[in-house]
């Protein structure tokens, strides 16, 4: 005897959709790759932090990447030129052996 349902919309409300997972294990697979996070802890983020560390991890790596561009091409803030005014000086106690050697 065959059952007759009574709703005749189909089932696809029960359960998550697979593209819907992919994008957790994604999220997953970031955090831990770029992050250091375990899979334990990022399972158990729950679902809006677990998003904001995501795009605030992705937003830093961004920032490094172009931070680092603009350093290899010699442009940015962080370039600069040592002069006598900046450049690093040498601890006290290494001058004074410097001086005993040289004498």
């Amino acid at each position: 005897m065959n059952k007759i349902w009574r709703c005749r919309s189909p089932r696809t409300f029960f359960g998550l959709t697979a593209e819907y997972m992919e994008s957790v294990y994604e999220q997953f697979f970031f955090l831990k790759y770029s992050g250091g996070w375990s899979l334990s802890e990022a399972y158990n983020l729950p679902l809006g932090l677990r998003k904001w560390f995501v795009a605030r991890l992705l937003k830093q790596i961004k920032a490094e990447n172009e931070a680092y561009e603009n350093a290899s091409k010699g442009r940015g803030n962080g370039s600069q030129e040592l002069t006598s005014f900046n450049q690093p000086k040498m601890p006290h106690e290494l001058a004074e052996q410097v001086k005993r050697q040289g004498s």
